[in-house]
């Protein structure tokens, strides 16, 4: 019974080591089942020479990369705060005071800033142009609108102004006078003796530098000097064009009127309008026929002494003596 008894433990112990080798044999069978995978095992046992040492190598270069990747913050960083501080530098510099500029010269007419002539303005009125603007900033009279008129005496006694040029050069400063104060740039020319003996309107584009002896040649003869003829006619342009528009009358003459009375009259009958006179008298200053015009006290009248050769006289010498004091 004893034997009988342990038999079974000894099958049972048999079946165990048999179930035990049983559950070990399959293990083996997958294993050789996988054969068609010992390519794969193969190309991986060849491919160590040739792989693993890029794999090293790769593997190696990354490492340096992920430092430099570990580096480049601080390197950025550092790139940031010189990008930053830059600034500072660049502030620092432009904040350090500048040189302190030498003392401005008192203004002066000459100092300011030139005015620019119109584009249709011909050469040879350019000087007298950029005169014009001098004196008019000089004065205060920048922007200033204003009708500009010319008053020329014809009388005997003109002869020689036409012929030297006088006239022709108080045409052309007059043009160019107009050329700031007028829109149009245009001068109502009077001109006068006895009567009255022609009424030309002048622009830049037509004043030649012979277009005064033009005009003078065809107006017939020589007269007297009747003041009042040439108010009268610029009162009656004026009243017609625009009488609410301020206007400058050059006036020039070389002697006295030959009616004080008349003239009077006239200038008088100008007052309270937006009319300013300028008399222009050419000859000695000091001589018996201007006595009128230094004893002149008229509502907006002024002379200006231009002397006995006013071909000579400076543009800016003509416009400081025809501008001053002029408030439109």
């Amino acid at each position: 019974e004893t034997t009988d008894a342990e038999a079974p433990e000894a099958d049972v112990a048999v079946a165990s080591e048999a179930a035990v080798t049983a559950d070990a044999t399959p293990e083996p069978a997958p294993e050789a089942q996988d054969e068609p995978a010992e390519p794969e095992a193969t190309a991986a046992t060849e491919a160590p020479a040739d792989a693993t040492e890029p794999e090293a190598a790769t593997d190696a270069e990354p490492a340096p990369a992920e430092t430099t990747d570990a580096e480049a913050p601080e390197a950025d960083a550092a790139t940031d705060a010189d990008d930053a501080s830059a600034p500072e530098a660049e502030t620092a510099t432009e904040s350090e005071p500048a040189p302190a500029p030498a003392p401005a010269a008192p203004a002066t007419p000459e100092a300011q800033p030139q005015p620019q002539p119109p584009t249709d303005l011909p050469p040879h009125l350019l000087d007298a142009h950029r005169a014009a603007g001098k004196a008019l900033a000089a004065e205060g009279l920048e922007g200033t609108r204003a009708k500009v008129y010319l008053v020329v005496d014809r009388s005997g006694s003109m002869r020689g102004y036409f012929k030297d040029g006088s006239v022709q050069r108080l045409a052309e400063q007059a043009v160019a006078l107009a050329a700031h104060l007028d829109e149009d740039a245009t001068v109502t020319t009077v001109f006068f003796s006895t009567d009255i003996d022609g009424v030309v309107d002048v622009t830049p584009a037509d004043l030649t530098p012979t277009r005064v002896e033009e005009i003078n040649a065809g107006l017939g003869r020589l007269g007297r000097t009747n003041y009042h003829r040439a108010v009268e006619e610029v009162l009656a342009h004026h009243e017609k064009a625009d009488p609410a528009r301020p206007a400058l009358v050059i006036f020039q003459t070389d002697g006295a009127p030959e009616s004080r009375t008349a003239a009077n009259q006239a200038l008088a009958e100008a007052a309270g309008r937006p009319v300013h006179w300028r008399f222009t008298a050419w000859g000695e200053a000091d001589g018996k026929a201007f006595d009128y015009l230094r004893k002149l006290t008229a509502d907006r009248t002024a002379t200006h002494f231009a002397g006995p050769a006013p071909a000579e006289t400076p543009h800016e010498e003509f416009y400081r003596g025809v501008l001053t004091g002029l408030k439109p």
